[in-house]
């Protein structure tokens, strides 16, 4: 009763408060003489003044009513629990059996306006081709087609090009992949080298000889050591128009593992480095070889000013539909584009692959004879058994009629009279000799075809932007702009299949050790620079700049190529050679010990009380865990001796305010945490375990409740005391799998139980409620239960094990071939199970044979306590042929429908169909996949890349590991032998529809809650634990480091904070920052929750200017997306505003 006393009073107080403030602004209105003196007539600015201030106390009294709002909640859920604790500061347990925490006094309230729920609703304007319909069509069949096995006999009049000749383009390439057989650095020596070398020299003896490059790595690393000379002599073919650098990356990306927070960053490095090295700006996007596209990657390039780009992989029963449709060509439209802003002109190669035989027309034998690389004598040939021929005058007339008519057979496919011809492949132009081989016969066809107006064509080498040119001129429009009755798509293209059955959608999963760590290092790599930035500007801003250690730099420069290769098709795909994958892994390892220096230099700084006293050689006071030698998972902070007293630094890398657990491993049971001003913290104290059923005596998991700034680096004092109230130690129960095996105790005791009822956990903050029966053979999450909800979601987690084809085709690194629908897991003996309960979280663990799987309730209110987080430890290393999946099976009524993100940017609809075999239901998920009816939604959320499907009604599946014992045949030469032990990292989370809501409508878009959103937010980006290690010349005085001066809106997402390199060496930081912003887009049908902070939107307004504590704006422009072309610069002051799903960039200077 007091305290709802309390609660009255503060509400009431607050309201008057803030009508008050309104009563007084409206006075000083009403007796300003100025206004008097115009007879009442406000000047049209002091209007508009005026009505902005009384929408921000509307607003005001909105989120007031808000914050009365959820502390009334919070009463009642105390009440209800009956929950008062005896002295109002100390844990205890309610008389249902519930933990409950001392109250947390700062309420916080969730202002979300309408107008920024509306974008999930909007009608959109179909497009002419949605891929959804597409495959609704299709019967996925694969009659003979002849010449063109996966296609269709094609036919033309020889008249047709009378009035318009045909204009063709052969555009010479070499497809140069930054490791797959070899190393990046091994590629480069034998082979990369010598092509760049060589096209310097050959592309310089003829100016109608053209070229285009794609992977800026390669050419980096060129350029290092390349002559001036030679550095110039490319800047000017480049210039003069010779040489094409196509798409520009730092790599040709993955496009169904790969996050679009690396996918951007590759980009974004290597376009800085063209502009600081030849002043370039790529105009066309080529991706011959990623397997599958998704719809992101149009995105990104037309974010980046690119104008037109190129497609292959495909499924060839697609390519088939499109090429009789003459839709090869199109403007390819995000689904959840409200007008045409996101639309980009995308050419789709019809044929089976981007090498010779496949690219001059439908009839491989006949192409083969054109690729001169296989001359007789060589050392590759035409597996259709005729060779090529030199061309010469008695045979050129002959040679350029076969040519020509398929080349006229392949433009009968497209909708215009310009012909794209790709003429290149893997590592190819290596040779001074083929260089030689195809300029020169190909010249001589294009002579004999030009000179002969009969034949009307126009043949030529051409760049890739040369075609477009072309095209669009043929077409009457401006670059990038859509030609009339060519058609609109939207949508993706996965599954990709290259040939029969054969889907490559093992490749989602395949090596799914390196796509967590490859996730973690992105983490890393995010909170490293945004510190950095931070950092730099704060230094610059207190006349360090001297003092600060700027070349950090360098370390960000390696780290972001080290992520920029892996996100190559055939490394995060987990696709290469084993020892390729080392070389990968290293080279990231290296890279995360650079960025912890850099994130500990970084930290140290701006956490020191007194900045005058910091020192660059005093900063190995922080330390981050980790290090060589050492067993410490990069999740925890290492195990740290607790002296009389130690400071302990976290980082909340998210932009939103973050109450959450901390956890860190400590060497005493004597633990109390404070905050910064000196309050106690409830610390649950925990074993370590070594094994199921070994704990440590020396080593225990010390978790609390922290409340972290958003951005922002918080301190804590750790004390080795005597037992403190507010230190509890968790009641951990053990369930041996046999008489033989015993539990070794230590200090936090473990007690042996055959107990085999239900194990309930309440969260009793947030409101979830899960029942878990532990100690059956399958460990499975019995039901889900929300308080506010009356009904029960039951699921249930099965593992389930796929063999491989029993045909000669198996599954390997890309292909999935499974012998037909898993059979469920299973293994002699019962699991050892631990049922490990406390204040502060609750867990069950359960030890099988070839995993562990640990499923984790915390009891916080908001965000970390609205979901369930579970993690799976894999390890199939004596599996043979097997494919270990986790199936969640729910009572949710989904249908056929379920929702894969793509690249952690967008949501993409799915659909079971029976009509493909079980491998083409197969999906690539990066951050989640969910299903929903009409009452509730279950999200999955995943830490890594994997592949995901939905075999019935109320299910969700995902592939966990896989071991495969030989090569699919599609060039690795390998199968899949160098398994890990890999945690897999989820968040599985319940959310309630509106009532009245459609379950599976079958939209084409679809978008997740501002709950879901920050659920992925903080598994993708955990806090980050920095003991301050003591010296023993002390530890001088630290503060917490909160950065923002205004709070970030809940749906804007600060994608990067990146410092833009000095333009002269690279290696250092320029005086600018990029700001990389991400508007979310919100599904409000999803009924809100308390999520631990103050959430407000602002209908995508932001302003900058105020947005940084003790930092000067000296600049702020709108650039594109990979910072190289830029607008006029805003005045400092200006708001800038975002539409949903945008992402945009912005260039400032912060002092």
């Amino acid at each position: 009763m007091k305290l709802r006393k309390q609660v009255t009073v503060c509400g009431g107080a607050i309201f008057c408060v803030a009508v008050f403030s309104l009563y007084l602004m409206l006075d000083r209105v009403q007796h300003d003489p100025a206004r008097r003196q115009n007879g009442g007539n406000f000047p049209r600015s002091q209007i508009s003044v005026l009505q902005n201030r009384i929408e921000q106390l509307e607003q005001l009294l909105e989120e007031n009513h808000q914050i009365i709002s959820h502390i009334k909640d919070s009463v009642m859920e105390l009440t209800d629990t009956g929950a008062v604790s005896p002295s109002g500061h100390l844990p205890f347990r309610s008389a249902n059996g519930s933990w409950v925490l001392p109250f947390d006094r700062r309420p916080t309230y969730l202002a979300i306006k309408s107008q920024d729920c509306q974008f999930a609703s909007v009608s959109r304007d179909q497009t002419d081709v949605q891929m959804l319909d597409v495959y609704s069509l299709l019967k996925f069949d694969n009659p003979d087609g002849g010449v063109w096995k996966q296609g269709f006999d094609i036919t033309y009049e020889a008249n047709e090009w009378d009035n318009e000749p045909l204009q063709v383009f052969v555009i010479p390439h070499s497809h140069n992949d930054p490791g797959w057989i070899k190393t990046f650095d091994k590629y480069f020596t034998d082979q990369t080298q010598h092509i760049l070398n060589n096209m310097v020299v050959k592309l310089a003896e003829d100016p109608r000889r053209k070229f285009i490059w794609s992977e800026i790595s390669y050419l980096s690393k060129w350029w290092e050591t390349a002559e001036p000379q030679k550095q110039e002599a490319m800047r000017k073919l480049i210039l003069e128009g010779q040489l094409e650098i196509v798409t520009g990356g730092w790599v040709m990306t993955d496009e169904a593992n790969a996050h679009y927070f690396a996918m951007i960053d590759q980009l974004i490095e290597g376009h800085q480095w063209l502009e600081r090295n030849i002043g370039v700006t790529p105009r066309s996007g080529w991706a011959v070889d990623p397997f599958g596209h998704s719809a992101t990657m149009p995105y990104l390039l037309k974010k980046s000013n690119l104008t037109s780009m190129l497609i292959q992989r495909i499924h060839y029963s697609i390519k088939k539909h499109f090429s009789s449709t003459r839709n090869l060509e199109f403007m390819w439209r995000q689904a959840w584009d409200t007008g045409s802003s996101t639309d980009i002109f995308c050419h789709m190669m019809p044929f089976y692959s981007y090498d010779v035989p496949h690219t001059c027309g439908p009839d491989p034998k006949i192409c083969c004879q054109f690729d001169f690389k296989r001359l007789p004598g060589g050392r590759i040939n035409c597996p259709w058994k005729v060779p090529p021929k030199p061309i010469v005058e008695a045979n050129v007339a002959e040679r350029a009629q076969l040519l020509l008519d398929q080349y006229r057979k392949k433009s009968k496919l497209y909708r215009s009279k310009v012909l794209l011809v790709p003429l290149g492949d893997d590592f190819r132009y290596d040779k001074s000799l083929e260089w030689d081989q195809q300029y020169i016969n190909y010249q001589k066809l294009f002579d004999y075809m030009n000179s002969h107006p009969e034949l009307h064509v126009q043949a030529q080498f051409g760049t890739l932007t040369d075609y477009f040119n072309a095209l669009y001129k043929t077409t009457g429009v401006a670059a990038g702009s859509r030609p009339a009755d060519f058609p609109v798509l939207s949508g993706d293209f996965f599954a990709y299949a290259d040939r029969e059955d054969h889907y490559w959608t093992g490749y989602y999963t395949s090596r799914p050790f390196y796509k967590s760590l490859d996730r973690v290092i992105e983490s890393h790599l995010r909170g490293a620079e945004i510190l950095y930035s931070l950092a730099v500007a704060t230094a610059r801003h207190e006349g360090m700049e001297g003092r600060y250690p700027v070349t950090d730099y360098s370390l960000l420069v390696d780290a972001r190529r080290a992520v920029g290769l892996f996100q190559h098709h055939d490394a995060i795909t987990g696709t290469a050679k084993e020892n390729v994958v080392i070389d990968y892994g290293n080279k990231l390892l290296r890279s995360l010990i650079g960025l912890k220096r850099v994130i500990i230099n970084a930290a140290h700084f701006l956490v020191m009380k007194n900045r005058d006293f910091y020192h660059e050689d005093i900063v190995t006071s922080l330390d981050i865990g980790g290090k060589k030698g050492s067993a410490c998972k990069v999740f925890f902070s290492c195990l740290r001796r607790i002296s009389v007293f130690m400071y302990l630094v976290v980082f909340n890398p998210i932009e939103q305010e973050r109450l959450c657990l901390v956890k860190v491993l400590v060497n005493t049971v004597r633990v109390r945490v404070l905050t910064e001003d000196g309050q106690t913290l409830p610390v649950q104290l925990s074993a370590q375990w070594g094994s199921a059923t070994q704990m440590s005596a020396e080593v225990f998991q010390a978790t609390f409740m922290a409340r972290l700034p958003p951005l922002g680096l918080a301190v804590f004092h750790l004390y080795d005391s005597a037992d403190s109230p507010m230190t509890l130690r968790s009641d951990t129960l053990l369930r041996l799998s046999s008489r033989s095996v015993t539990a070794k105790q230590a200090a936090v005791s473990a007690q042996r139980s055959q107990q085999t009822s239900p194990f309930c956990c309440w969260n009793t903050l947030s409101s979830v409620r899960v029942f878990i029966f532990p100690f059956v053979l399958l460990l499975h999450v019995q039901s889900i239960k929300r308080k506010d909800d009356s009904k029960e979601v039951k699921v249930q987690i099965q593992f389930m094990v796929y063999g491989t084809s029993p045909s000669k085709d198996k599954s390997g690194a890309y292909l999935f071939l499974p012998d037909g629908k898993p059979k469920p897991y299973n293994q002699k003996e019962p699991p050892v199970v631990r049922v490990v309960e406390g204040p502060l979280f609750s867990e069950v663990v359960a030890h099988y044979q070839h995993f562990e799987q640990t499923i984790r309730i915390h009891n916080v209110p908001g965000v970390d306590g609205l979901s369930i987080d579970i993690s799976t430890m894999v390890d199939i290393r004596d599996q043979s042929n097997k494919e270990l999946s986790m199936r969640l099976s729910t009572d949710i009524k989904s249908d056929d429908i379920f929702y894969t993100d793509l690249n952690g940017f967008q949501i993409q609809p799915r659909r079971f169909y029976q009509k493909l075999p079980v491998q083409g239901n197969f999906y690539p998920i990066s951050s989640q996949a969910y299903i929903q009816d009409s009452r509730h939604r279950l999200t999955l959320h995943t830490a890594q890349a994997l592949g995901v499907t939905s075999f019935e009604s109320g299910q969700l599946e995902v592939i966990m590991d896989r071991r495969l014992m030989q090569d699919d045949n599609r060039g690795l030469g390998q199968g899949l032998k160098d398994n890990k032990r890999t945690e897999n990292r989820f968040r599985l989370l319940l959310e309630r529809r509106s009532f009245g809501n459609k379950g599976t409508d079958g939209s084409t878009n679809s978008f997740p809650s501002i709950v879901s959103h920050m659920t992925s937010a903080i598994l993708n980006h955990e806090v980050l634990p920095l003991p301050v290690v003591p010296k023993r010349r002390g530890i001088p005085p630290l503060k917490t480091f909160a950065p923002l001066m205004s709070k970030f809106p809940c749906d804007f997402h600060l994608l990067n904070l990146r410092s833009i390199q000095n333009k002269q060496d690279g290696l250092t930081p320029s005086p600018y920052t990029a700001l990389l912003l991400h508007r979310l887009a919100l599904d409000c049908s999803i009924e809100a929750q308390n999520l631990g902070f103050n959430c407000t939107t602002t209908q995508g307004q932001l302003n900058v200017s105020s947005l940084f504590k003790n930092l000067d704006l000296q600049l702020l422009q709108p650039v594109s997306l990979t910072l190289m072309y830029s607008s006029t610069p805003l005045a400092n002051h200006s708001t800038i505003s975002l539409d949903p799903m945008e992402i945009s960039a912005f260039k400032l200077k912060l002092r």
